[in-house]
């Protein structure tokens, strides 16, 4: 399938709602907790133009798409700012932030493949395209999902296991964020990110077709 223009619709609506709901959540579940950072900026919305990244979420999926193929598509948008500071409690806390994005994928992922089951179902009818556009939005969003959970700061994987580590250990594993990010970009040119991510995006797949009976 080439970038014609069905295309880039049938891969732009599912893969901006995925970014922008991933990092709208952020900001609503830290809010929840006590900082209003992303709130005072507006990055609580569903408004795609506030969260787009210009690479993150056009170039990168796209080169992505046309190199290594459909089935690992992502990409990312501004991240939300969140001030852990302001967490009521900022260690224990920081796991529900960070763990809010990759549950919104998730969320995604189900509502995406509760539109595809009707595509089978009594209601039947469905077109093509928005049987297709549904296919796309259960990968796109359980390979945000499985990518995120992966335990390299700054992803919210990374956070998530500072938040769980005792102390010190906590405190050294934190300190690794400023080279997680080279760490992502290298794994990106590798056939080890697929290696890695994979076990996740197939078990939320199994969990989808558990939950829904697909």
């Amino acid at each position: 399938m080439g970038l014609s223009l069905e295309t880039i619709v049938l891969w732009a609506v599912p893969v901006i709602f995925a970014i922008t709901l991933h990092e709208a959540a952020h900001g609503y579940v830290a809010r929840r907790f006590g900082d209003r950072t992303a709130e005072l900026l507006g990055r609580i919305t569903l408004n795609p133009l506030r969260h787009i990244d210009p690479i993150g979420t056009v170039l990168v999926p796209a080169m992505l798409y046309l190199t290594a193929g459909p089935q690992f598509v992502f990409g990312w948008a501004k991240p939300v700012p969140v001030n852990f500071g302001n967490l009521r409690h900022p260690k224990r806390d920081m796991l529900w932030v960070a763990a809010a994005g990759p549950l919104a994928n998730f969320a995604m992922a189900f509502l995406w493949t509760l539109l595809l089951r009707l595509a089978f179902g009594e209601a039947g009818g469905m077109s093509q395209g928005l049987a297709l556009m549904a296919r796309i939005g259960i990968s796109v969003n359980l390979v945000l999902m499985a990518l995120n959970l992966l335990p390299i700061p700054p992803l919210d994987g990374g956070r998530i296991a500072v938040s769980l580590l005792p102390g010190r250990v906590s405190a050294w594993y934190a300190r690794m964020e400023p080279f997680g990010l080279l760490v992502i970009v290298v794994l990106m040119f590798t056939p080890m990110l697929g290696i890695l991510i994979r076990p996740v995006r197939d078990f939320g797949a199994w969990l989808l077709g558990l939950l829904v009976g697909l």
